[in-house]
């Protein structure tokens, strides 16, 4: 019997995929940074937390809200909302929830921890803003795995606990909703600290590739999978940093390169540099 050392989280297939150079939506926290900046590598057309980075399911749903009022000129085929914490900055002033304190004295504020259902309950408005803004927007749910030493580490376990029972909750109401487990792949699938940064709090640039390729395998379309092979190599040769940038034969090798560009943006048509 083949022994296995470590536990491999099975990741459910949804029932979509995403095309080539899709439109995507990414709100939420720094980790939904990183998986957007990849995707964006990628060539998908990528808005990525367009207000900043926000942590909690009410800044969530702020940015969406205003994402509906400002307007979008071409809406989303899909939503990635990236929940980080459960908790929130009320300013005592207004009484309203903050996005960023804007390093405004903490005096000015008071910390509170959202319940389960308060979290489900500003995901449900989110869900619902995206959906006036694209009626067959695919939403998409993960947790962060990053840790918050600030609350304690039992008091992070506490957190996540929280937005995971938010999540469960928010899919019994719509189980159309997909839910990517980023969160127990870091905790039980990787469970070392060398797959995090030196700070010992966020993932390493390692575990983010390794979430990209779970992430990829599971939920892009066989068209997508082909267009990023075919990407691959013209992504390495523009990015390739010539000692002689001024000769004829680099010159000669960016116009071949040019010329498989426009081929590959002539067989994808919303493909662009």
């Amino acid at each position: 019997m083949k022994m296995e050392f470590r536990t491999v989280v099975d990741i459910p297939a949804p029932d979509f995929r995403i095309a080539p150079c899709e439109r995507l939506l990414f709100v939420g926290s720094c980790f939904a940074d990183h998986i957007g900046a990849r995707f964006s590598e990628e060539k998908f057309r990528c808005t990525v937390n367009p207000f900043g980075v926000m942590y909690n399911p009410v800044s969530i749903l702020h940015t969406v809200q205003r994402l509906r009022l400002e307007g979008l000129k071409e809406p989303p085929a899909v939503a990635f909302l990236t929940l980080g914490t459960n908790h929130v900055y009320r300013l005592k002033a207004t009484g309203e929830i903050v996005d960023n304190c804007q390093k405004r004295p903490q005096t000015l504020f008071t910390e509170e921890q959202l319940s389960v259902e308060a979290c489900a309950d500003s995901l449900e408005r989110a869900v619902d803003v995206l959906r006036d803004i694209n009626p067959a927007i695919r939403v998409v749910l993960t947790v962060s795995p990053i840790r918050y030493r600030k609350y304690g580490y039992h008091g992070s376990q506490l957190s996540k606990a929280t937005l995971l029972l938010a999540v469960d909750r928010l899919q019994e109401r719509f189980p159309e909703l997909y839910y990517f487990p980023a969160y127990e792949i870091v905790v039980d699938e990787l469970r070392d600290y060398r797959f995090y940064a030196p700070d010992m709090l966020h993932p390493s640039s390692q575990t983010v590739d390794y979430l990209w390729e779970r992430l990829s395998d599971t939920m892009l379309s066989d068209e997508a999978k082909t267009f990023l092979r075919e990407w691959q190599p013209l992504k390495a040769a523009l990015n390739h940093k010539p000692f002689h940038p001024d000769s004829d034969e680099y010159r000669r090798f960016m116009d071949k390169t040019m010329l498989k560009v426009a081929e590959l943006q002539k067989k994808y048509t919303t493909f662009a540099l």
